[in-house]
């Protein structure tokens, strides 16, 4: 009898090699600040991105929800665990590249984070747990509601802290003086 490869088990693997690398890097584990805390809403701030969520927690929910609509396009005959190994696989793939040296430095040259020196390990986890849930949400939930929670995520973190996934992408890839102006006017 041969056992098949569990796609959770894969997904536990993912998660542990990311953090694994990430403290390899130097990514400080958790807040140097000597505490955690669930929730930190301040945005320009040291301790943003190094405690479980933040602001730019719902942009990793969101990343879930397209990643579901993406695997539901091209991998419909795939079983959901194995999509979502697959999404958690980009997931921690992006949280590692955001936490190189080199985006690390673009973020600081070109967007409002000045004062990112990357997530904590505990953040990035936390962050691909978020996607995990967007993902799964997006399975459950009716089409008509995902897309109306992406919109309104994107609408409220826009609104109050002139940051969101779109904004973040756009000022990472192509940044505008007049978009980085308006998010400095806080």
């Amino acid at each position: 009898m041969t056992r098949r490869l569990s796609p959770y088990l894969v997904i536990t693997g993912i998660i542990l090699l990311a953090a694994v690398w990430l403290l390899w890097i130097g990514r400080e584990p958790w807040c140097t600040c000597g505490y955690v805390k669930l929730w930190h809403g301040e945005v320009v701030s040291s301790e943003n991105s190094q405690h479980l969520t933040d602001w730019y927690t719902p942009s990793h929910v969101l990343h879930g929800f397209a990643f579901y609509a993406l695997l539901w396009l091209v991998a419909r005959r795939l079983s959901f665990g194995w999509r979502l190994a697959i999404a958690t696989a980009v997931e921690a793939a992006w949280e590692v590249i955001e936490n190189s040296d080199a985006i690390i430095e673009r973020y600081r040259a070109v967007t409002i984070s000045l004062d990112y020196y990357g997530d904590s390990v505990l953040n990035t986890v936390a962050d691909i747990g978020a996607m995990m849930l967007g993902f799964w949400l997006a399975s459950r939930l009716p089409v008509w509601v995902t897309v109306t929670l992406f919109v309104l995520a994107e609408g409220v973190t826009i609104w109050l802290i002139r940051d969101g996934l779109l904004l973040n992408v756009l000022m990472l890839a192509y940044p505008l003086d007049a978009v980085a102006t308006w998010q400095a006017a806080r």
